[in-house]
């Protein structure tokens, strides 16, 4: 982290002072390694901060947000530029302590009393706080965010709680689409082969013969009427594409490339917004309350308040434990210092909760490697670069795999190429078309050149054996045929549009397969088989769905269905339906 801090450049722009009663008014900008350039005024005299604001940035709105909102407004509440970072939101937090510096600098005030570090709210007394709801939900992701829409518009009345500044948690992190089968935008575009019957198999044999076949069939039967529902709330994904380890386009992406992830946590916060549903963030549920066997609401906390929440029905959905190192490594020791693409919110908390209950897990020791890591920033270079088109080459500018296959196949034949790590190469036909790539390519996480051979010495590697690999895969995209490796998804296009990108990538840990036990209507089954009454679970908190390996794009798919599911059913639970 220290090395990326690192690259933060603060820069110092003229736009001006303002003399006010309270001090002066004046603007100053840093850079942001992954957002680019932020825009921060500052109020002040030499003994107090009266006003910041972030007047731009251009980081993830769900992410970059929040810390444009707190880190402000803690910067005048302790009169400080020495606050705390937000959560997961390290890089935005630190542009904006930087340009909040330049703003002082160019008011002419002396930065160095401002940068001492002041004791912050956290450790103050609590006051106690009884709530009530019919639907209460653990965790603002993707599965709990849709959960509380469905729940919702089944007449239920919600509370989410989040234990993070933001909501959308690992949701976020997702690029590509959500898998679906046999839709009317399938059928509308002539594909006729992704039936529910070839998607069940697909991710069945992707997920190693592992995975729950109820479960399965259940998301692959939901996710036509799953898509359906998302353009009925606002959020359409017409654009259909291969993924890897599949045998037909089940790929649902956003019409113009947007990370479908970010596309979606966006559309239904203002669903929920219309619902009046307005997650509790910074908000920890400690507790599940039971009574006579049945789950009643939770315990919960932030800062000022200890909330006794008492429900008709709890989901969780507090997503995997892919951040929980000492979790993960109890099943698998040799993730000890691997790099995550999870948030840190990923911790494992909601299956802790269930289990402290008696709840029972499965596939907990499942663990999924995704191959497109970079490795500096954690970041996940998404799949849909190679279903459009991109390929992976290894230090001696070669390929070395079928690109598309499972990730946990691919993964492992990176890690046996010379130095365990990949280049992803891609050309300006794919950047036009994924919006996802202007991250990366602002961000410095690429290489560029308008040759072959220029790329190649941009990457280090043989530029004569890299021009012959690119040769060979757009002479095997024009036959149609991949007879080295076998590929059959994502062939449809060469890659021979300069300028030529590439991004350094090893495996990194992304998606925990294992997690609570449910049944096909989202109800958590106890370690002796029954339902625990009252108690539903959906999305990465759950196990089952994916086996030993997930694949990309179902992970869009189980939160969507499944969270419908446990809306729909916790409602009804909850209102004696």
């Amino acid at each position: 982290m220290k090395k990326i801090l690192g690259i933060i450049l603060a820069v110092s722009m003229l736009f001006g002072m303002t003399a006010t009663a309270e001090g002066v008014t004046a603007q100053g900008t840093a850079i942001s390694p992954i957002g680019g350039e932020v825009v921060v005024e500052v109020t002040a005299d030499a003994n107090t901060i009266y006003d910041v604001k972030v007047i731009s940035h251009n980081e993830t709105p769900s992410i970059g947000g929040p810390a444009a909102e707190s880190v402000p407004a803690d910067m005048v509440e302790y009169n400080t530029l020495a606050v705390d970072d937000v959560t997961n939101a390290t890089l935005t937090s630190v542009a904006i302590r930087e340009a909040a510096k330049n703003a002082l600098i160019e008011a002419g005030i002396d930065p160095t009393p401002f940068e001492v570090k002041k004791e912050q709210a956290g450790d103050t007394e609590r006051t106690a706080e009884e709530l009530s709801c019919d639907v209460l939900i653990i965790g603002a992701g993707g599965a709990g965010l849709t959960a509380a829409v469905k729940a919702a518009q089944e007449g239920a009345n919600v509370i989410v709680l989040e234990q993070m500044a933001f909501v959308g948690g690992n949701t976020l992190k997702a690029t590509g689409g959500m898998n679906a089968a046999s839709t009317h935008l399938q059928a509308a575009a002539g594909i006729t082969d992704s039936t529910v019957e070839t998607f069940i198999e697909d991710t069945m044999n992707g997920g190693h013969q592992k995975n729950d076949l109820a479960l399965v069939t259940t998301m692959a039967e939901n996710s036509a009427e799953a898509i359906a529902w998302l353009e009925e709330i606002g959020a359409p994904l017409p654009k259909i594409a291969p993924t890897g380890g599949t045998t037909h386009k089940y790929l649902h992406e956003p019409e113009d490339g947007s990370a479908v992830g970010n596309f979606l946590v966006e559309k239904m916060m203002a669903v929920c917004d219309q619902l009046n549903i307005k997650p509790m963030t910074n908000t920890e549920a400690t507790e599940l309350l039971v009574e006579d066997g049945k789950v009643v609401g939770a315990v919960a906390h932030d800062k000022k308040h200890d909330y006794t929440i008492r429900a008709g029905a709890v989901i969780v959905a507090t997503g995997g434990f892919g951040a929980n190192f000492d979790l993960m490594c109890s099943y698998d020791p040799s993730l000890n210092g691997a790099v995550t693409t999870n948030h840190s919110g990923a911790d494992g908390d909601g299956i802790i909760l269930a289990t402290a209950i008696g709840a029972d897990t499965v596939d907990m020791d499942q663990i999924q490697l995704h191959p497109t890591v970079h490795q500096e920033t954690s970041m996940l270079i998404t799949e849909s670069l190679r279903s459009a088109g991109a390929i992976l080459i290894n230090a001696d500018g070669v390929r070395f795999t079928n690109d598309m296959s499972t990730r946990d196949a691919v993964s492992q034949a990176e890690l046996k190429q010379p130095g365990s790590f990949a280049w992803i190469i891609f050309d300006q036909r794919i950047v036009d078309h994924q919006k996802s790539t202007a991250k990366y390519i602002n961000g410095g996480l690429t290489v560029t050149a308008d040759t072959y051979e220029g790329l190649a010495e941009q990457m280090g590697v043989d530029p004569a054996a890299f021009a012959a690999s690119m040769e060979k895969w757009n002479a095997a995209v024009a036959a149609g045929v991949d007879e080295e490796f076998g590929r059959n998804n994502g062939i449809d296009e060469d890659l021979s549009q300069a300028p030529y990108y590439a991004i350094k990538v090893s495996p990194g840990i992304h998606h925990t397969m294992g997690g609570l036990k449910i049944d096909t209507d989202t109800h958590v089954i106890n370690t002796e088989g029954s339902i625990i009454d009252g108690l539903f679970a959906a999305g990465e908190v759950t196990g089952g769905v994916h086996g030993g390996n997930r694949i990309g794009g179902n992970a869009v798919c189980d939160i969507v269905v499944f969270g419908r599911i446990a809306g729909t059913n916790a409602a009804a639970y909850a209102l004696g339906k």
